[in-house]
């Protein structure tokens, strides 16, 4: 194998795990040291530069860097990352001064389309370059699905308001209750650019099933029911009530029931419990508040009586799957289950919905109903002055990864309005800096606690359920908080060897607690991989190879099983070794959103 170069920023990147799983890269480590040091307002600035709305995912994240945790690899349980995350938003200072404010106008003008967390990404990127910014939404306020979707008891309107709010301080135009239904219109006027960010916001509907129109008044497609439940024009439902779906929204909608008057709340789905795409912690909340999950249920028929909707039948069906792991739903010849019911919430998905744009704009669409896109780069349409993220992209995601896109887009605008080519893109800010502060000491906590994962403080059940807008989880406190983020491995904290320094006394693979250190004969990496003291089977990671070094062997390190422990440094007699953090921010179309951030 040729020596690894460690000047490629993704290098390094791709072995902070957690940061590199984050859709929006956010600096996981930084953050969560930041708590342990009580700098709860530093924490959160940490964040804001990256993922804009940090109380809000603290709360609602679908925490893509949780399974990628290095600490779930050593132990049954990672990081708490998501709830540290709101840690340090619950605790921070007023942070409003350290904020960046509106730029000197530059002349141009972008429209924004729809105020959710894409849009309102794009709005925080560009505002300090000077665009003057209109964003339209047909809601009363600004937040998109995270105000209308995500229910008060797990994200409460005041953290939202707050976070919502830091972005349209910054001297936004805003146009609520405002529907756009003409993109033409939009384009006629003076935009310089345009950013759709109106997420997919068309709930799936069953209007095939019989009894589906007879029973219409007691039927209900679950996103506009919580839109309706969000904006208190619905606030009671049946005492027995089905929400049909196995995502999210479907364990929003359950819940959500419960604290409207549902007595008896069933989810029922078509899949197994455990191809559910709801993440495991929401269905763990659902059961806990005793919402029973009936999976491998199709829905048959919408029973109705006398124009009254009284029940459903479902076909219980087994799955098989294929040697390629493909899924098929086969009935088991049982006779229909019959469920009885007063109101059913269809909560089977999303999809996109562009009755708005009109073909003579130029914008075309892919045969699922999604914009046709440059790339996941530019997120440019085939109109050049248009832009798409978040839902509205690539169809329904999660908020983290709509924020992900916001930034792309906003670096795409910013280049294409001055002219630039959107494929020249900025790259990201990167630094590597030893920690060494004497012969054994460390800038940061480099032994690996064994403290394990709490599992964050509930309202009592009774009391969470007669309040909708009581918010559930309490959050940790600040010392449950500091035991949490000890936990972390500070793998941002690398390994860096220097091989004209080493004279092979073995030290470091002698002291390393994971056997990941190795001195071999060089070969190609699928020869070199199971050779090693310990294998190095997954490839999804890389391994660190040296230059050759004084007797013809490399250094190999099996960056997957790493501890980042720092004794490899502390034993070595000649330096060879060092620890040094290394810091990776994407690039933003503003340069600078919080000052010092290296520092933080």
């Amino acid at each position: 194998m040729k020596p690894t170069n460690t000047t490629n920023p993704e290098y390094f990147h791709k072995v902070v795990d957690c940061q590199y799983a984050c859709p929006a890269h956010t600096p996981v480590p930084a953050y969560i040291r930041a708590i342990a040091q009580e700098r709860y307002s530093d924490a959160y600035m940490i964040n804001w530069e990256s993922n804009v709305f940090p109380g809000v995912l603290g709360r609602t994240c679908d925490r893509p860097c949780e399974p990628a945790c290095r600490r779930g690899r050593v132990e049954e349980e990672p990081v708490a990352i998501c709830r540290l995350k709101r840690v340090a938003a619950d605790n921070k200072d007023d942070i409003r001064d350290r904020l960046p404010g509106a730029g000197a106008p530059n002349g141009k003008k972008v429209a924004l389309i729809g105020g959710g967390p894409a849009s309102l990404t794009v709005a925080r990127d560009l505002a300090p370059l000077g665009y003057e910014l209109h964003l339209y939404d047909a809601q009363p306020k600004g937040g998109g699905f995270m105000r209308s979707e995500i229910p008060s008891f797990r994200l409460p309107e005041e953290v939202l308001e707050e976070e919502v709010g830091y972005v349209l301080d910054m001297g936004i135009h805003t146009h609520f209750d405002t529907y756009v239904d003409s993109m033409a219109d939009v384009l006629a006027k003076d935009y310089d650019a345009v950013f759709v960010g109106c997420g997919a916001p068309r709930g799936r509907d069953l209007p095939n099933l019989p009894g589906r129109e007879e029973g219409a008044k007691n039927i209900h497609v679950g996103l506009d029911w919580l839109a309706n439940v969000a904006f208190k024009h619905t606030a009671k439902i049946g005492k027995k009530v089905i929400v049909l779906g196995g995502g999210n929204t479907a364990m929003d909608c359950c819940r959500t029931s419960r604290r409207l008057g549902g007595e008896e709340v069933k989810v029922i789905v078509r899949s197994p419990f455990e191809d559910m795409k709801a993440s495991p912690w929401e269905k763990e909340d659902a059961i806990h508040e005793g919402i029973p999950i009936l999976d491998n249920h199709v829905p048959l028929e919408f029973v109705v009586k006398d124009g009254k909707l009284i029940g459903m039948k479902f076909d219980k069906v087994e799955a098989q799957y294929d040697a390629d792991g493909r899924r098929k739903l086969v009935s088991t010849g049982e006779e229909p289950v019959y469920v009885e019911c007063d109101d059913v919430l269809i909560a089977i998905g999303q999809e996109n919905a562009f009755p708005w744009i009109e073909k003579e704009t130029g914008i075309r669409f892919t045969s699922w109903g999604t914009p046709i896109i440059n790339d996941d780069e530019t997120f440019q349409s085939t109109n050049k002055k248009v832009f798409f993220g978040g839902d509205a992209a690539f169809g329904p995601a999660n908020i983290i990864t709509a924020v992900a896109h916001g930034h792309k887009a906003a670096v795409s605008i910013d280049l294409y309005c001055n002219g630039q080519d959107l494929e020249d893109r900025p790259p990201p800010n990167v630094t590597l800096i030893s920690q060494k502060m004497g012969i054994h000491e460390w800038s940061y906590d480099s032994i690996p606690v064994d403290d394990k994962r709490e599992a964050v403080p509930l309202v009592a059940l009774e009391k969470a359920l007669g309040d909708r807008d009581l918010e559930v989880e309490l959050g940790f406190d600040p010392e449950t908080a500091f035991v949490q983020a000890e936990r972390c491995l500070n793998c941002d904290a690398q390994t860096v060897f220097t091989a004209p320094n080493c004279i092979e006394c073995d030290a470091c693979a002698d002291i390393c607690p994971t056997s990941c250190i190795n001195f071999v004969e060089n070969a190609p990496e699928d020869d070199l991989r199971p050779r090693l003291m310990v294998p190095a089977d997954n490839p999804e990671q890389d391994l660190y190879v040296s230059d050759t070094l004084n007797t013809g062997k490399v250094l190999v390190k099996d960056e997957d099983v790493c501890l980042h422990c720092g004794l490899c440094a502390e034993r070595c007699p000649t330096a060879a070794w060092d620890m040094q953090l290394f810091t990776y921010n994407t690039a933003k179309a503003a340069p600078e959103l919080v000052p010092g951030l290296e520092a933080l």
